[in-house]
């Protein structure tokens, strides 16, 4: 998706020949582009043994603001999916926000949700990428 929105290519971070993406290069531009990501959890604990979230109980949330003291420039937070949207949603007091919506947290980070990127979410990745190429206009990553 990445490479879609930033190289109009899906396939510009994957490397055919060793069937792997190019975690250099995915590096190098989330550096490049003030892009943090972390997971939504320190610990979970899978209740079924499949890799869908419904199934998935957060034992320890990550700790938010601990992070963002890290990254004082930081004001915005996205989730992917509606897990990780309601963890933030109770760690920051606000409400989930709609898909691609964002809210404002009382103090003063601005919380958007976005689709799930993974394969197994059903929309076509053209369309999520327009949410996020949405959220990457709207705080200056794209122009």
């Amino acid at each position: 998706m990445m490479g879609l929105i930033f190289f109009d290519d899906r396939n510009a971070l994957y490397c055919p020949e060793s069937k792997c993406f190019d975690l250099k290069t995915i590096k190098g531009l989330l550096t490049d582009r003030h892009i943090a990501l972390n997971d939504t959890a320190r610990e979970v604990r899978r209740l079924k043994g499949n890799a869908s979230d419904k199934f998935l109980d957060i034992v320890t949330p990550v700790p938010l603001y601990e992070l963002l003291g890290g990254m004082p420039e930081c004001h915005t937070v996205a989730t992917t999916g509606e897990k990780a949207a309601g963890v933030v949603a109770d760690i920051t007091g606000t409400q989930v926000p709609k898909m691609g919506n964002m809210v404002h947290s009382s103090d003063g980070i601005d919380i958007w949700r976005m689709p799930s990127t993974s394969r197994a979410y059903p929309m076509r990745l053209e369309a999520k990428a327009a949410y996020y190429e949405t959220l990457f206009r709207s705080v200056g990553i794209l122009s």
